[in-house]
């Protein structure tokens, strides 16, 4: 087994958490390779006139080092 490392991401999105969590690994992989997991730990959303318009995700990604 390699050694693993962990990384805090902060992502949004207008269509949902599990896009804003899509978009998060999307963006962590253009320069993290071997990503394992990702880890939802926090969801909130902001409100404009009574609806959501920004769906917010903090996750962790987990990824291997290459030795």
């Amino acid at each position: 087994m390699g050694v693993l490392k962990v990384i805090e991401v902060l992502a949004n999105s207008n269509k949902g958490w599990e896009d804003a969590a899509r978009n998060a690994v999307a963006h962590a992989s253009k320069t993290v390779k071997h990503i394992k997991s990702v880890y939802v730990q926090e969801q909130s959303a902001t409100v404009t006139n009574g609806e959501i318009s920004q769906y917010r995700v903090n996750v962790k990604i987990t990824f291997e080092i290459e030795d």
